[in-house]
């Protein structure tokens, strides 16, 4: 390892910001949690230790990517996308099926979800990719090669999380926006998009199921989370009922602890609450967008930008669905959702952009 990065420091905002989400995170779990732990498993703190020993998982392997010259990743970029690829039909062939999504594999006594390391591996490859074509990024042929090589992962993992398969799109969008000199390019990227996701809504009935649902959520029986959801936010007000009084987790959302629980967040903490871990947010991006502009070269300035991509458009997912603003897409709250896999794999691709970091003047 070079001296330089011994001797450089990390972001320590970027750090003060996590690790207070990962705080906050894990209290707001526990308290959503807890009711959904003691019905279905007889423990209240069930979902919060294994959601600890996840983040506990994740702390380890951040801070050993952080240790490790982020140049050294551009190797194994392409190996990375093509175990993405791999994993993710292994999930369309002997996935595990959980609340009618197969989304899991297992191996032995764990399992784990594919579509998250599909998305730090996603952020790799395009970085090599786009590094090595910086000088033709003004080609139209260029972005739509680029564009191309990730519609296998994002078909493969959109068949079963249409949402995961968002982001990864938006990652690419982001890092060939990034990249490329000529924005009027991306007028006729959007036109193919959008005939794209058309297609793609059309291929499964339900998916045009969640649009109606979206539109009047209280003419179907699946508006219901939506419903109980936006009931919850509207009876947090400003400052809240307080931490652990909330009505809505007690069952009438289902499965608080998971998609819905910035509803739950609203409910006990109020728009004060809420707005303070949003912040939070902002401040995560903030650095993510100061580390790609000061990075020492461009592939780690993809890397951080990539990595703002991917926060950022999950949290307005996760948000959007909630308030129903957008239609279900059962998309997690980073950091802050029950999710081992999540957790892990975040905080491993945080820790590349602490490597990153380490290198900014």
């Amino acid at each position: 390892m070079p001296d330089s990065v011994k001797k450089r420091k990390y972001d320590y905002t970027l750090l003060t910001a996590l690790f207070l989400l990962l705080l906050i995170g894990l209290v707001i779990l526990y308290s959503t949690s807890a009711y959904n732990g003691e019905v279905k498993f007889h423990d209240s703190f069930y979902y919060l230790k294994k959601q600890v020993f996840a983040t506990s998982l994740g702390i380890a392997g951040m801070f050993l990517m952080a240790q490790i010259d982020y140049r050294i990743l551009r190797k194994f970029a392409v190996p990375a996308y093509l175990a993405a690829v791999l994993l993710s039909v292994a999930v369309l062939l002997v996935g595990d099926e959980y609340n009618g999504s197969k989304r899991w594999l297992s191996l032995g006594p764990f399992s784990f979800q594919p579509s998250e390391f599909a998305k730090i591996a996603v952020i790799l490859f395009l970085s090599a990719v786009v590094t090595k074509n910086a000088d033709k990024m003004g080609q139209m042929r260029t972005l739509l090669k680029i564009m191309l090589s990730v519609l296998p992962i994002a078909g493969l993992v959109g068949a079963s999380n249409l949402s995961t398969a968002i982001i990864i799109l938006g990652i690419a969008v982001t890092l060939v926006f990034t990249a490329s000199p000529k924005y009027g390019q991306f007028i006729w990227m959007g036109v193919i998009g959008c005939g794209f996701m058309a297609v793609f809504l059309a291929l499964e009935s339900y998916r045009l199921e969640r649009l109606a649902i979206w539109r009047n959520p209280e003419a179907y029986e699946k508006g219901y989370q939506t419903l109980q959801g936006l009931y919850a936010i509207g009876s947090g007000g400003l400052f809240g009922r307080g931490l652990g009084e909330s009505v809505q987790k007690l069952g009438f959302v289902p499965e608080a602890q998971n998609d819905m629980i910035f509803s739950i967040i609203c409910e006990e903490l109020g728009l004060f609450g809420a707005g303070f871990i949003l912040l939070l947010f902002l401040i995560l991006i903030w650095r993510f967008f100061r580390i790609a502009s000061h990075a020492e070269d461009f592939f780690g300035a993809l890397i951080a930008a990539g990595a703002m991509a991917h926060m950022m458009i999950q949290v307005i997912l996760n948000i959007a669905v909630v308030t129903n603003t957008i239609p279900n897409t059962g998309i997690t709250l980073p950091f802050i959702s029950y999710g081992g896999t999540s957790v892990v794999f975040l905080l491993m691709e945080m820790g590349v952009v602490l490597s990153v970091s380490s290198l900014v003047k």
